[in-house]
Formats: structure tokens, C-alpha cells, sequence
């Protein structure tokens, strides 16, 4: 039986989102809010203004790339940007885990768009990449955040394409490479892997994309929080820090203030490294634990942000379903009750397992005090179960 650690995590917020703010957080590092004062006011302009120029300065957007605050976390501009774009073309949809199909039962039962083609794989696995048809508009998560699976690159987009590549990037932005040249709508949230606040989405549109809104009209009513356009023309504002609905300044302030410290610890190079360290953790972990495994079977596809852990004991693989969300729940429980880690367990669609964040505001020591803790209460349960 594995002894019980004497050490814990110093923060043991592993959520998958919200995920944990960023090292040396404190409610300080909102003081200058401006709160009170129309968001419309100089002050509340600029610093919305603020936040897309950090925004697109560390991502490394292109000059003649759009960027915008919009509603309602990454759900809001995703929706947004299929409402206001989709129908001009067939689609293509990739879906592997539950974001990408929610995105095509959208699609399919919200738009009824008539000529939709659906590619699909379970979770853990990618679909062939390679049926994808670039003439028409394409649909995907870059990183499946309830599966750990992402696009290994952007190798398989067509760089000469005619539709255009729509690309829900929460969990992979700020923590993965994204090509640019092959993306035309990018969409994320403050919520991930900067560990900022939700409520707020992001929407990034290539000159492609600007054109398709100021070409085409859907044949749909679009709601006002949707309208990107007026008299066919794209309605600026809304990328200079005009935002359509009101936004929360302490939300804007948070975020404002993760991007100061991304910028202090040297941008997205140093993002992308503390996330990768922070993977390798866990995947040196996996590979001396008999009882876990990743769940993405290919290691090209596995995410470093939202690391989605398979149980393989043969005991557990031996259990029905409701047996196993059961010894997930009190595997989870037993850790979160001793202070160990929050919010580990697999998303509720996915098989039963653990997810652990791993992205760019979580420290390396933390996870590395977290891993005799999961090896402790995994005898734990397992040994109740049995005694059982």
C-alpha cells in the first residue's frame, strides 16, 4: 500500500476552466479597474483596446487580421461567427470530442444547413484529417478540451483553400502554436489558459473572413450580440474595443492583468514552455503508472493543456459504467477532501477517467507534489472496493 504523502500542492486548482490564476495572484492586480464609468468612456475604450492590441501582439496575429471582444466566452463567439458566416458554402465538421459536436448539432439541427459533411472519431482519437474537402467551409477544435486530443499542426489545411477554416481555439491558445496563414476565424476565452475570468470571448478574423461578412447575408435573422455588419460593411468598432453588449470591466481587468504577466515571463515562447514542462511531468508519470494511461492513443495528438488520464487497471476495466463514474467520484473525492486537487475528474461525456490542466499558470512543482497523491488514493479505492 502506497504511503500517504506528507506534502501537498501549494494551489491544488487543476480545473480545466476556470483554470488557476496566474502565479502571485492576488485581488490587488484589479485595483485599477475602471469601474462606475460607461465602458464607452475614454478610459474604458482604451483599456478594451488595450487588451486586443496585448492580445494580438503576443499571439503573433497578423497586421491585417481583425480582433475583438465579443459575448459570452468562447460559446458566444464561435456561435457568432457561424451564424453570421456559415451558409455560403457546404461545410465540413471534425468532432471528437463535446465541443466540436455541439458545434455540429448546431449546425445540423439549429442552421439545418443542406449540404453538411460530418467527420467523426471517439474519444482518444482524431478523424481522418485527410477527408477534409477545402473547397468547402471547415469546422474544428484545434484542442479538444474534454478528450486531451488536439490537431498535431496545421499541416493538413490547405494553404490555396476556398472555404474558409473555422477554428475554436480555447485551451490551445496562448499554450500551442497556431498558423495563421492557415486559420481564417479563431475564436478562445479569457478563462483557460491564461487563467483569467469568463463571461468574455475573443474572435479573430482573417481578411478572408472580413470579406465572406461583407459578401454574404444568411438567410437567418441574426440577434443584435451577432451583427458584425452594417449597410454590408464590417462594423469596426467592434475590433477597436467597441463591444456590442457591455462588457464586465473587472473581468477585462483580470485579463488585462494576465496578459501583463505573460509579457513579463517573455510571451508565447515562454508560455508554450511552461505548458510543455508541465506536460512532461505527467506524461513521465504515465509512463511509470500501471493503472493510467492517456487517453489520446497517439501521442502526436496529445493535449498539454486540458492531459485527459484513462484508468486501465484491470480491475476498473472490469467494471460497468456506472461502476466506473463511481470509483471516479470517490477517487476525486477522496483528493479533493484532503486538499490534494480540485476539479480533476473527466469531463461528464467523456469515459471515466481524470483531467488534469497543465497549461501555461500552473506551476511545475505543484503538479509534480500532486502525483504521489494520485497514486495514493488510487490504493485507496481501490482497496475499499475490494473490502467492500
Amino acid at each position: 500500500m502506497t504511503t500517504k504523502p506528507a506534502a501537498k500542492p501549494l494551489d491544488p486548482r487543476f480545473s480545466s476552466g476556470p483554470c488557476a490564476k496566474r502565479p502571485g495572484w492576488s485581488l490587488d492586480a484589479l485595483s485599477d479597474a475602471a469601474l462606475g464609468i460607461s465602458h464607452r468612456a475614454k478610459l474604458g475604450k482604451a483599456k478594451l483596446k488595450e487588451a486586443i492590441d496585448r492580445t494580438a501582439a503576443i499571439l503573433g496575429v497578423p497586421a491585417d487580421f481583425k480582433v475583438g471582444i465579443v459575448p459570452a466566452s468562447d460559446t458566444g463567439a464561435f456561435e457568432m461567427a457561424m451564424w453570421s458566416m456559415l451558409g455560403a458554402r457546404g461545410v465540413d465538421i471534425l468532432s471528437w470530442e463535446s465541443f466540436g459536436d455541439g458545434w455540429k448539432t448546431d449546425i445540423v439541427k439549429q442552421l439545418k444547413l443542406p449540404d453538411v459533411r460530418s467527420f467523426t472519431a471517439g474519444y482518444g482519437q482524431l478523424p481522418d484529417l485527410g477527408q477534409v474537402d477545402f473547397t468547402r467551409d471547415v469546422i474544428f477544435t484545434w484542442n479538444g478540451t474534454t478528450s486531451g486530443v488536439r490537431v498535431p499542426n496545421g499541416d493538413w489545411i490547405a494553404a490555396d483553400r476556398e472555404g474558409l477554416t473555422f477554428c475554436d481555439a480555447t485551451s490551445a491558445a496562448f499554450a500551442m502554436d497556431l498558423p495563421w496563414d492557415k486559420l481564417d476565424v479563431v475564436t478562445f476565452s479569457w478563462q483557460k489558459v491564461l487563467g483569467s475570468e469568463g463571461q468574455h470571448g475573443m474572435l479573430i478574423l482573417s481578411p478572408r473572413a472580413v470579406a465572406r461578412l461583407e459578401s454574404y447575408t444568411p438567410a437567418w435573422p441574426l440577434p443584435k450580440i451577432f451583427r458584425m455588419t452594417k449597410g454590408g460593411k464590417l462594423i469596426d468598432g467592434i475590433f477597436k474595443g467597441e463591444t456590442i453588449n457591455t462588457p464586465s470591466m473587472l473581468a477585462l481587468e483580470d485579463y488585462l492583468d494576465a496578459l501583463k504577466w505573460a509579457e513579463q515571463i517573455g510571451g508565447l515562447e515562454a508560455l508554450i514552455a511552461r505548458t510543455e514542462g508541465n506536460f512532461a511531468v505527467l506524461a513521465d508519470w504515465v509512463a511509470k503508472t500501471d493503472w493510467v494511461d492517456f487517453l489520446a492513443t497517439d501521442a502526436a495528438t496529445r493535449s498539454p493543456t486540458s492531459i485527459c488520464l484513462a484508468i486501465v487497471d484491470p480491475w476498473f476495466q472490469g467494471l460497468d459504467a456506472a461502476g466506473q463514474a463511481k470509483v471516479q467520484k470517490d477517487l476525486t473525492g477522496l483528493l479533493d477532501a484532503e486538499g490534494a486537487a480540485l476539479d480533476i475528474g473527466a469531463y461528464r461525456d467523456a469515459p471515466a477517467g481524470l483531467r488534469i490542466w497543465g497549461g501555461a499558470t500552473v506551476e511545475r512543482a505543484n503538479l509534480e507534489a500532486l502525483l504521489p497523491w494520485l497514486d495514493w488514493a488510487w490504493d485507496q479505492v481501490k482497496a475499499k472496493a475490494a473490502a467492500a
